[in-house]
C-alpha cells in the first residue's frame, strides 16, 4: 500500500513530528509497550475474521496487499507473541493460518491460484514452522504436530517441483504454468525452499532436509544467484539457461538465505562451511542494506527502492523479514549476536521515532533514516517497524527454537511413534518425486473459526 503524505490522514498529529513512542531500547518494558503499539496497528488493518466473511477472504489481509503477505504478518505475530508473552491476538493468528490451508493442507487454496507462486506459499509455511518451533497453541482436538506438518506437507510438495530440465536445476518463481515468471528462477523461491529444509532439517533431525538444504544453496551459488561477496540477487531466466542473472539486490533475499545457513551451522554442530556463509551474508548485509547516509548509521534501509520513494507494496514490508531473520539468526549462532544487536539496535530507534504520524500519532512510515514519519503508511510499514523492535526482545533473551523431539516428549508413546513414520515417509518419497498427500490428519477448528466459516468446515475434515 504505498501511499504517501496525506493531510486528510495527519491531523494534529503532524504537528508532533517528534517520535509518539517514547522506546527505550535498555528497557523490556518499553519495548513490549512499543512492539504492541505497532502490533495493534497492524491489526486495525485486519477485518475477515468478522461473522459472514467469506471462507475465502478470512486469514487474509485487504488488497491490494497480495496473499502471501498475510502469511508473512501471521508469521510476525506468532513472534510477537512468543517475544512479548502476549496472547491476545492468538485466537486470530490460529484462525488465520488455519483458513488458508487449502483443501489438501499445504497452503495452495485454489481461491488464489492467480497468485500463488512458490515464494508465496513458502512465507505461509514458514509462519506455521515458527508456530511449531515455538510451541503456539494448537487448538482444541489437533494433533501436537498441526504446525510443523504443515511446513513439511509444503515441502514435500515443493520437492517434484525441482526443476532439471533448465539451468541444472532449481524452482521455478511460479507453480503454474499460465502465470507470468514460471521461466523465471528467483531466489525468494529457492532461498524459501532451502530455509524450510534447513530449519526442518533441524527441526525433526531428518538428513533428508539436510541434503535438499546443502542442494540448494550448491544450486544457488553455481548458477550464479549468490556470488563470491555473497550477494543474493533477484533470479534468472531459464531462456538463457540462467546465466544473466537479475542482479538487483532485495533485502529478504539475503535474510531468507542468513536464517537457513544459521540453522544449518547450528544443526551441524557449528560446521565451518555454513559459519562461514553465514558471516558472509551478514557482512554483506551489513554493507549494502545499512547506513544510507552519514547521519543514519546502522539504520536500516531499502536499497533497491527506497532511496527513490518507487517502492511498491510487497517491496515495503521486505526489512521486515530483514529484521526478523537476522535476530532469529543470531539466537542459533550466537557468534554473529554482536554486530547483527548494534545494527538492530539503531534500527529499532530509527523505526519507532518514524510510528509518529496517522490521526492516532503512532502511524509507522517507511524511510526510517528521515528521523520522524515520512507520510508514508500501510501494512509493510508497520510490519517492518514492529519486526525490528521486537527483535531486541529476543536478542535480550534469545530462546532457541524447539525441535520436533521437544513436541514429542510432551506426546503419548502411541502418538509419537505415528507422527515420526509420518514425518519420515513425506519427505522420503517426494525426494524421489512420488507426490503424495499431506499427513496433516484430520483438524479441529480453533474456537469461533467454524462461525465464521459457515459451511465451509467440511474442507478441514
Amino acid at each position: 500500500m504505498k501511499s504517501f503524505f496525506n493531510p486528510l490522514l495527519c491531523g494534529l498529529a503532524c504537528s508532533q513530528l517528534a517520535s509518539a513512542i517514547d522506546l527505550d531500547v535498555n528497557s523490556p518494558a518499553s519495548i513490549k509497550s512499543t512492539a504492541g503499539t505497532i502490533a495493534h496497528g497492524i491489526m486495525t488493518y485486519y477485518s475477515a475474521n468478522k461473522t459472514g466473511t467469506p471462507a475465502t477472504k478470512v486469514g487474509t489481509f485487504p488488497p491490494p496487499l497480495y496473499w502471501w503477505e498475510s502469511g508473512a504478518v501471521w508469521g510476525g505475530l506468532v513472534d510477537y507473541w512468543m517475544y512479548t508473552k502476549d496472547s491476545s491476538y492468538n485466537p486470530t493468528i490460529s484462525q488465520g493460518l488455519l483458513a488458508q490451508v487449502g483443501p489438501n493442507k499445504d497452503y495452495l487454496p485454489p481461491a488464489y491460484f492467480s497468485s500463488i507462486g512458490n515464494d508465496d506459499q513458502s512465507f505461509w509455511a514458514l509462519a506455521a514452522l515458527s508456530a511449531a518451533e515455538y510451541g503456539f497453541e494448537v487448538p482444541s482436538g489437533n494433533k501436537s504436530t498441526l504446525w510443523s506438518d504443515l511446513a513439511e506437507a509444503v515441502f514435500a510438495g515443493q520437492v517434484p517441483r525441482w526443476d532439471d530440465s533448465s539451468c541444472n536445476g532449481g524452482l521455478r518463481w511460479q507453480i503454474f504454468s499460465s502465470l507470468s515468471g514460471y521461466d523465471y528462477k528467483n531466489s525468494i523461491s529457492n532461498g524459501g525452499f532451502f530455509q524450510m529444509a534447513a530449519r526442518l532439517a533441524r527441526y525433526t533431525g531428518n538428513q533428508t532436509y539436510v541434503d535438499w538444504a546443502e542442494k540448494a544453496w550448491n544450486w544457488m551459488e553455481g548458477v550464479g544467484l549468490i556470488d563470491h561477496e555473497y550477494n543474493v540477487f533477484d533470479g534468472a531466466d531459464i531462456h538463457n539457461n540462467c546465466t544473466n542473472p537479475n542482479k538487483e539486490v532485495w533485502s529478504y533475499n539475503p535474510a531468507m538465505m542468513l536464517y537457513g545457513t544459521a540453522m544449518m551451522y547450528n544443526s551441524t554442530n557449528g560446521g565451518e562451511i555454513w559459519k562461514n556463509r553465514t558471516s558472509g551474508l551478514v557482512e554483506a548485509i551489513s554493507r549494502d542494506l545499512f547506513s544510507p547516509f552519514s547521519n543514519s548509521t546502522d539504520v536500516m534501509f531499502e536499497r533497491a527502492c527506497e532511496l527513490k520513494n518507487i517502492c511498491d507494496n510487497d517491496q515495503l514490508s521486505f526489512k521486515a523479514y530483514l529484521g526478523r531473520w537476522m535476530a532469529k539468526s543470531a539466537v542459533v549462532a550466537p557468534y554473529i549476536a554482536d554486530p547483527v544487536t548494534k545494527l538492530l539496535t539503531r534500527s529499532a530507534q530509527a523505526a519507532a521515532q518514524s510510528c509518529s504520524g496517522g490521526r492516532d500519532g503512532v502511524t509507522c512510515g517507511e524511510r526510517w533514516w528521515v528521523h520522524g514519519w515520512d507520510g508514508s503508511y500501510g501494512i509493510g510499514q508497520q510490519l517492518s517497524a514492529l519486526e525490528v523492535v521486537q527483535s531486541l526482545l529476543l536478542l535480550r533473551n534469545p530462546v532457541a527454537p524447539q525441535t520436533l523431539q521437544d513436541v514429542l516428549k510432551q506426546s503419548t508413546p502411541s502418538h509419537t511413534a505415528s507422527v515420526s513414520s509420518n514425518a519420515t515417509e513425506t519427505v522420503a518419497s517426494n525426494a524421489g518425486h512420488r507426490v503424495i498427500g499431506s499427513s496433516v490428519g484430520t483438524w479441529m477448528l480453533p474456537v469461533g473459526l467454524s462461525l465464521v466459516l459457515g459451511g465451509t468446515m467440511g474442507i478441514f475434515q
